[in-house]
Formats: C-alpha cells, structure tokens, sequence
C-alpha cells in the first residue's frame, strides 16, 4: 500500500483510536493520537502533562497551540505514511493543520468520519473506565464536540475527502470498510 496521510474524525468513544491503530499497524504507517500523546505528558508528569492534566479533569479541551506544536514535531518524523485520531477539533485547528502539512507537503487525502449514536458513545466510554470517564465528564466532552468538531464534517465533505463510516458495527467490519474506502 502507498504512502497515505489519513484523519479519523469522530466523537470520543467512537472507535478513532482503535480503528487508526489497527490501519497503522497492518500498513507500517505512524499514528498520532493527540490523546495518547497527551496522556504520554500526564503520565511523564512533566510540566506540560500537569497542565494537561488539570485541563483534561475539568472536561476541557487542550489549547491549539500546544497541540499543533507536538502534533507538527511527530508528523516531521513520518516516512511511510501517518494516520491522525483526535485532532483537529475545529475549523481553526484544521485550517493551522492545513498550513502546517503545506509546510511538510503532506496533505490530508481521506478523512475517515466515524458515526454513532450519544447513548451508545456514553456507555462505551463508561465501560472504558478510564479515571477521567464519569457520566458527567462524558456529556460535557460530547456537548464540546458536538459544538466545535461536528463542523469539521461539512469542511472536509466541501473538500470532497470524507467518508462516512457505521461505527456501530464490529470492529472487523469497520476495519474492512475503512481499507476498502483508502483503496
């Protein structure tokens, strides 16, 4: 398979994660999840991942600028190919995004939109439990979502590159729905 520059968009719990790991892995590709990347600062207690921290506990979103900043630095080291989960998460994310991959001549080619439910998402992401992941917590970040990354969905249909995907589905079948639309 030939070099691919992929984003899976999706509300939290959708499967963005798993999905993109799975692509990832069968074809050498990089995967950047901003939330693993985080997660990655929190758990290293560095100074960035206890700012991080206290941002992700209250249900907030991360600033722009610290995101495109880690996510630019990982990208540079991409030789096969990447997949991007979690980011961006609004209209000016994608457009600094855009700027970026410009710079790096690695422009998004496919982004994969995975679908589901908010009951579904909010029991998936309790059944997850993580220490962050309580019904509250849950219907905030999706209320954020539904507000500021919903529109990333008409940005990348108006640029003629998203795919819907059933993301209540198992995951081989999501899996297999996702390769055949990258080919």
């Amino acid at each position: 398979m030939t070099k691919k520059h992929l984003l899976f968009l999706g509300p939290p719990g959708a499967g963005k994660g798993t999905q993109a790991s799975l692509i990832c892995e069968s074809n050498s590709y990089l995967h950047l999840s901003t939330g693993e990347l985080l997660r990655k600062e929190v758990d290293q207690k560095t100074t960035l991942g206890i700012q991080v921290k206290e941002i992700i506990n209250s249900g907030k979103l991360v600033d722009d600028e610290l995101v495109l900043q880690i996510v630019k630095q990982n990208l540079a080291l991409s030789k096969k190919g990447w997949i991007l989960d979690g980011y961006p998460r609004n209209i000016s994310q994608a457009n600094s995004l855009t700027k970026v991959l410009d710079e790096l001549n690695q422009p998004i080619e496919k982004v994969f939109y995975l679908n589901l439910e908010e009951e579904i998402l909010v029991k998936r992401l309790l059944n997850r439990g993580r220490k962050d992941d309580n019904e509250k917590t849950i219907r905030t970040r999706l209320d954020i979502y539904k507000k500021t990354t919903q529109p990333l969905i008409g940005y990348y249909k108006d640029l003629n590159i998203l795919e819907y995907i059933d993301g209540d589905r198992d995951l081989k079948t999501i899996s297999d729905d996702i390769k055949q639309k990258m080919a």
